[in-house]
């Protein structure tokens, strides 16, 4: 079974109260390794309300960005950490100096809000040390209190910082800057369905303020719950950052070509490759993780894609990493791999992967990743292409892997991207923030004759 499947059997049971909602779901993120794609959901059915959503999301997402602050502070006012079903206090706590520090609550809400929030949870013993604790971070100014160690300042777990810091020395301040930004939203316009005009008019409709990025990209400039976007239902648009939208315009697929999504799930990328050559031959979307393709399924059918493709689209549940998976497969003209990383370029979308990532999991990782490309180059036909891709920003997993893999491939060789590889530079590295794209990272490989 897996995490997400496991998370979707458990449950909050304390009575629905936001900020009691907001702590069980750091606990679970923080103490229990569950992903905030897993747990937001189960706090989001709890509450009816948009704004009381948007809370949510601000302030479990929050605390995760400033998370090593909030533990400085927390360290200073808690004489003794908690222990064992007490933890989840612990967190409590540290919304409260969230929402007083970084929310502009007020000092009695925070104060109050908080230890109401310490009743629900089952634990009124402890209302009094939280009520306490509160008001003293208030009272002696906690918050400016000078944070001396580095990795802490820019809130980051010290393994990253120093990695990032020895691969990035001269832009360090502003990449650690931007990956604690807020996400931008991008959508990606289905033209099968709607052109570009014709959405942003329905947009300006619904007074949605957003930006045009042709020839198939929006992004929007407000908060907006994603459902409530017009044609969402009916497939108008996908949500994809600017960056994950570039791997189906550098694959350039062909009228009749066929075509291997290596790592699909949740298919946004499949979606994306077959809304720009509608007339491909054939697109297989692979993944191991069969609740995760559950969600390919939806997804390619919410986009109209399943029923226009028929026969041309098949889902594989299948691991790359194991040549087996490949053996009633055809050979392929193009492969996407999307592959396997650390994610350290979506951070600032999904804050919780700083705190779930080990210095560990990178060698690990990169092992997984050099299996998967071996198997799909074996399945790549003399001429193809295979587009490598990452949502890393860590050269081991990206420039390295692909310098490594041409050291050992005769037969392949980098299909430059143009204006971004160099003599010196391996591919397309993109970092948070540039042109507001999440970190992401392309290289082009041709396969000779």
């Amino acid at each position: 079974m897996t995490s997400a499947q496991n998370a979707y059997r458990i449950r909050p049971t304390h009575k629905a109260h936001l900020r009691a909602d907001a702590a069980w779901a750091l606990f679970q993120i923080l103490e229990h390794g569950h992903s905030s794609r897993e747990i937001m959901p189960l706090v989001f059915e709890r509450t009816p309300k948009a704004k009381d959503r948007a809370w949510l999301q601000e302030s479990v997402f929050g605390v995760l960005r400033v998370l090593p602050r909030l533990q400085v502070y927390l360290r200073l006012l808690l004489e003794k950490p908690l222990k064992s079903q007490q933890k989840i206090i612990e967190h409590v706590i540290m919304l409260g100096m969230f929402q007083s520090a970084f929310m502009r609550t007020s000092s009695h809400a925070a104060v109050s809000e908080t230890v109401e929030a310490v009743k629900v949870l089952k634990a009124p013993q402890l209302s009094g040390l939280v009520n306490a604790i509160l008001r003293r971070f208030e009272r002696e100014k906690i918050v400016e209190h000078e944070i001396t160690q580095a990795h802490a300042k820019v809130n980051l777990p010290k393994w990253l910082f120093r990695t990032l810091s020895e691969a990035y020395p001269e832009n360090i301040d502003s990449l650690c800057e931007q990956m604690n930004a807020k996400a931008p939203l991008f959508l990606r316009i289905n033209l099968m369905e709607i052109g570009l005009p014709d959405y942003c008019e329905l947009l300006n409709k619904a007074q949605i303020a957003h930006e045009i990025h042709p020839p198939r990209t929006v992004l929007i400039k407000q908060n907006v719950e994603i459902p409530s976007l017009p044609l969402y239902e009916s497939g108008g648009f996908s949500v994809q950052d600017y960056a994950a939208q570039k791997s189906a315009d550098l694959l350039q697929v062909q009228p009749g070509e066929v075509v291997l999504d290596a790592c699909a799930a949740p298919g946004g990328k499949t979606g994306a490759i077959i809304e720009a050559c509608p007339a491909l031959g054939h697109i297989y979307a692979m993944d191991t993780d069969e609740h995760r393709q559950s969600k390919t399924r939806e997804n390619l059918k919410r986009l109209n894609h399943t029923k226009r493709l028929k026969a041309r689209l098949t889902i594989v549940n299948g691991d790359a990493s194991d040549p087996a998976s490949f053996s009633s497969l055809p050979l392929f003209d193009k492969i996407l791999l999307d592959a396997p990383c650390t994610a350290t370029g979506i951070i600032r979308k999904h804050p919780d992967i700083k705190w779930h990532r080990k210095a560990s999991d990178v060698e690990a990782i990169c092992q997984l990743q050099q299996k998967i490309l071996a198997n799909c180059w074996a399945q790549l036909k003399p001429g193809g292409v295979l587009l490598y891709a990452t949502c890393s920003i860590l050269p081991q997993e990206n420039s390295q892997q692909i310098t490594a893999f041409l050291a050992s491939h005769s037969d392949a060789s980098l299909l430059a991207i143009q204006g971004h590889e160099h003599d010196q530079q391996v591919g397309w590295q993109i970092l948070p923030g540039e042109q507001n794209m999440d970190g992401f990272f392309y290289a082009r490989l041709i396969k000779s004759l």
